[in-house]
């Protein structure tokens, strides 16, 4: 269906499923949904050339009269009328797309696409019961209509489309979920806008905004990485440096028991537990279970079961890069030093954010480790693991960030190491390794062979205590499809 000539990266599955519902033999409801700025319109756009037979934005905290007044503006529009209409419930309007519909040839698919849909359900509506109607008692009798919505709210595209329990239950024909991007695609991306840095920088700056390809977009391929970073997120009105509080507004309903999760996660480097996450916000009982539900929807967080334990005891970390370079370096700088990221880059604080922040990038990118390791066609799960010795006792402590458990019986105990060069294992780091697996062996009683696996920038330095290693992963497989 493409027609614009401009290269859409990635999202190969995403127009697959787009083109599967164009050539249906039935009415499609097709809902597009994933975070602020990662190309979700984009997508829709491109796959159909922006040819509609009728396409409505919605409108960010618009009240119901002003949303209406929008869609009959669109409905004059498309439907060529001389006089725009004028609804005051969404049933009518619902009603009137129906008659210009039906006006359309009856030989041809007709696409609508309804965009920022959240936005329209405003309080007391009743959109999504008109829209219930509008489905169930017109659109799905027929076989023409291709219906494509879109949102960036992802809690109210699940809890109100995906997940309704009213007449829309079951009725969601195609689901696609827009993920942010891999290195590789953002790899892709930079070297399509003529950016040539290499992975170590490009390693780096999704250390900062991740794979949001709206922020990629704004990149500048005359400024180094670090120009870029002041310019966006340090310089008085940098076009990034107010994104985050938009960013939690447009997603969530009370933003900021979502922030305070976000914070409280950031605050510790090895992740919180449910109880944790609950004792730091005050949030309790269904409270917490939302937010940290359609956090992980939202691909802010991830969830790890503890190895031995799949229901207790998971561990939940902060993974949106955005978010976290936010808490850590921009909310209280900008304005006050616009070349902040120039000054401090070579700083001890950096250098500890970015060890974090590789570490991340490993968890995000498990197939890629899975691939290179060989073991992609075996079954895994991968967890985490945390031994806390009781207060009086002597033993100590220790944790596995991620561990890879195989059918073949065997488990990758993974350290993830981020550095300018080669790693260098010390005879105390390798004791520890050493202890650490003793440890696991001892508590977790496992008889699988156990593999310490290094995820590194640039591999592992030669040396006397290289024996420890057990299998490799470097930067450049991160960067695989």
């Amino acid at each position: 269906m493409a027609t614009t000539k401009e290269k859409l990266i990635g999202r190969e599955r995403e127009m697959s499923e787009l083109q599967r519902s164009m050539e249906s033999v039935r009415s499609e409801f097709v809902i597009v949904y994933g975070r602020r700025r990662v190309g979700k319109t984009y997508l829709v756009d491109y796959y159909f050339g922006k040819k509609y037979d009728f396409s409505f934005v919605g409108g960010h905290r618009l009240t119901k009269s002003k949303q209406l007044r929008n869609f009959a503006k669109a409905l004059k529009k498309y439907a060529h009328l001389q006089k725009q209409p004028v609804f005051a419930e969404w049933y009518d309007a619902f009603d009137a797309l129906e008659e210009y519909l039906e006006s359309l040839p009856e030989d041809n698919r007709k696409v609508l696409f309804f965009d920022e849909m959240p936005w329209i359900d405003t309080p007391q509506s009743e959109f999504v019961d008109a829209l219930e109607m509008f489905w169930n008692g017109w659109a799905a009798r027929r076989t023409d209509i291709v219906f494509v919505a879109s949102g960036s709210a992802t809690s109210w595209m699940v809890d109100k489309i995906v997940e309704n329990q009213g007449g829309l239950h079951g009725r969601i024909t195609n689901n696609i979920y827009v993920r942010p991007f891999t290195l590789h695609e953002v790899e892709l991306y930079l070297q399509s806008r003529g950016i040539g840095w290499d992975r170590y920088q490009i390693l780096q700056a999704y250390m900062t905004i991740g794979g949001i390809p709206f922020y990629y977009s704004l990149l500048d391929a005359r400024e180094s990485l670090i120009q870029n970073i002041d310019r966006l997120f340090f310089r008085q009105n940098g076009e990034l440096s107010t994104e985050f509080e938009e960013l939690y507004n447009a997603l969530f309903t009370n933003a900021d028991k979502y922030t305070g999760v976000a914070r409280a996660l950031n605050s510790v480097r090895e992740g919180m537990t449910r109880e944790e996450i609950s004792k730091k916000t005050g949030l309790k009982d269904t409270a917490l279970t939302t937010v940290l539900r359609n956090l992980e929807r939202s691909d802010f967080i991830i969830r790890y079961s503890q190895y031995g334990n799949k229901n207790k005891g998971a561990i939940y970390r902060l993974v949106d890069f955005f978010t976290l370079f936010y808490y850590r370096f921009v909310e209280n700088q900008t304005g006050k030093d616009e070349q902040w990221w120039s000054h401090n880059f070579q700083s001890h604080s950096i250098d500890s954010w970015q060890g974090v922040s590789f570490e991340l990038i490993c968890l995000t990118h498990l197939n890629q480790i899975k691939k290179r390791l060989g073991i992609s066609g075996i079954s895994t799960e991968a967890s985490s693991w945390r031994f806390v010795p009781a207060k009086d006792s002597k033993e100590k402590g220790t944790q596995i960030d991620l561990l890879i458990d195989r059918a073949d019986r065997i488990i990758n105990l993974c350290e993830m190491k981020f550095s300018v060069s080669p790693y260098v294992i010390t005879k105390d780091y390798e004791q520890s390794l050493r202890r650490r697996m003793s440890i696991f062996q001892e508590k977790t009683k496992t008889r699988k062979a156990l593999v310490n696996t290094f995820v590194t920038t640039f591999g592992v330095a030669s040396g006397i205590h290289h024996s420890i290693v057990g299998s490799e992963v470097t930067m450049d497989d991160l960067f695989e499809q």
